[in-house]
């Protein structure tokens, strides 16, 4: 008997004894088709390009791309984020609304390779088409035009749209880009194809190694549209404009740093809810495991588990395919 007598007669750790009993009352589970894959695809290479700040992910080529989302379908990946890196650049981001620009011949190329196996998404944002990496057209004091931005998102939709990918992402954090997009999408006949909104998309610390990843031309910062970290009501505000503007999905950008930020969100709508585990996320775990300061395995399935619990139905990950490999496989 214990020294208090007939306490703990409440002990927790009784299910936790064995591997089975920790599985068996685990409230919260990862599954592959929850996972979507974010990929860059690159005009011009003959060979993937590694990304040097981030260990184990690549600039694609067309082939290797059509080879990366047959694997995902495999895994049982959900869905597929492509991103496109054009070999030419200019003011207004003229590749991104280009019929045969790098990422609607992606879609196209995903699209043949796989069908409707996987979700197929494209990210619908300007900065990686633009010679002065803003996420839309600047005016003749150089500031990022909100409403002319919103003129070229219209068009990158339908683009994007005829080429065949089932769910845009604007990522751009314009006012007014979700209900722009969609009526440009009806409008067009392409009232099938959703809207993932990209709808607390935080100007971050942790979006260094994406900037190589896309080639980014960045001058300056993006403090002027992408939202305050110290901002959590404002989130909400702009759930409720996605929401109103036609948002099918929504997302919180990052992940780890802004829980609290997904919690919310995830409490308060009745659509789908997204996180992305974004490229400083996915970094510094590289960084740290390759340092042998943490497990690097457990650390992945840690945060990715953290996020679902958190509220996210789907993640977006540089590991997804490598994670989905290892559901399926009973870890």
């Amino acid at each position: 008997m214990s020294v208090y007598g007939r306490f703990p007669g409440a002990r927790p750790r009784r299910l936790r004894t064995t591997p089975a009993m920790r599985r068996m009352v685990a409230e919260t589970r990862l599954h592959p088709a929850e996972l979507i894959l974010p990929a860059f695809v690159r005009e011009g290479i003959s060979a993937p390009v590694p990304i040097s700040a981030m260990p184990g992910v690549v600039q694609h080529t067309r082939n290797t791309l059509r080879k990366a989302a047959a694997e995902a379908v495999e895994a049982g990946v959900g869905g597929l984020m492509l991103f496109g890196i054009p070999e030419v650049k200019d003011a207004v981001g003229s590749q991104g609304t280009d019929p045969n620009g790098i990422l609607q011949v992606a879609i196209r190329d995903v699209k043949a390779e796989v069908g409707d196996d996987l979700v197929v998404m494209s990210d619908l944002c300007l900065d990686e088409y633009t010679d002065h990496g803003h996420c839309g057209v600047l005016d003749d004091d150089g500031r990022v035009d909100n409403d002319a931005t919103l003129e070229r998102y219209a068009e990158m939709a339908r683009v994007q749209a005829d080429a065949g990918v089932h769910v845009v992402g604007p990522s751009g954090m314009m006012d007014g880009q979700v209900g722009v997009i969609r009526e440009a999408l009806d409008g067009t006949g392409h009232q099938d194809v959703a809207i993932l909104a990209y709808t607390a998309k935080y100007t971050s610390a942790f979006y260094g190694p994406f900037r190589e990843a896309v080639a980014s031309s960045l001058k300056g910062d993006r403090k002027t549209y992408q939202q305050d970290p110290a901002n959590a009501r404002e989130s909400l505000r702009e759930l409720a404009l996605d929401l109103e503007e036609g948002a099918d999905m929504v997302m919180v950008k990052p992940a780890l740093p802004y829980l609290d930020i997904l919690r919310q969100i995830a409490d308060t709508v009745d659509v789908p809810v997204s996180a992305y585990q974004i490229s400083g996320e996915y970094a510094m775990i590289e960084a740290a495991a390759e340092k042998g300061w943490i497990e690097r395995d457990r650390a992945i399935m840690e945060t990715l588990t953290g996020i679902k619990r958190a509220g996210a139905g789907t993640i977006l990950t540089y590991w997804a395919t490598e994670v989905a490999r290892r559901l399926q496989g009973g870890e």
